[in-house]
């Protein structure tokens, strides 16, 4: 584990949509470039900007060149100061419940090989930095296997 200055604060981390997450789950906190123009039925406590990607990696439409940028990106950001601004959340509201990191991209809407997107790539990314899972809250991705209702 590359070491964390914060090893006294266990951080619960998650991951979902705005359009699936409950309030049940944890704390909600925004990690996109815009805030949702629709109706939330909770209100977003916080906006994790470290894990938020650029505006021009929301360009990039290839999955390993998006994957590639964002991961430099969070590289450069390090994994202290991240780590430091999600306590940081966490601390401000209740270090009990996960902090779900949420974004726009529904996996169960999207087809291999193409679901993905920049929380799926953060979970992995925090993973290798620190060994801590972080769970996808949100509803499975569709397998080749899964067929979709007529209507």
């Amino acid at each position: 584990m590359k070491g964390t200055q914060f090893v006294d604060v266990h951080l619960r981390l998650a991951t979902c949509t705005y359009q699936e997450f409950r309030p049940d789950m944890g704390t909600p906190v925004r990690t996109t470039v815009g805030r949702p123009r629709f109706p939330l039925p909770y209100p977003l406590t916080a906006h994790a900007r470290l894990v938020t990607p650029t505006k021009e990696l929301l360009a990039i439409n290839a999955r390993d060149a998006y994957e590639f940028s964002y991961r430099r990106l969070l590289n450069e950001r390090g994994i202290d100061a991240i780590r430091a601004e999600l306590v940081r959340i966490a601390g401000a509201y209740d270090l009990d419940s996960p902090l779900v990191l949420l974004c726009f991209d529904q996996y169960a809407k999207l087809t291999p090989p193409d679901c993905w997107c920049h929380r799926m790539f953060f979970a992995k990314w925090f993973t290798e930095h620190t060994g801590q899972e972080v769970p996808e809250l949100g509803a499975p991705p569709k397998t080749d296997h899964q067929q979709g209702g007529l209507f």
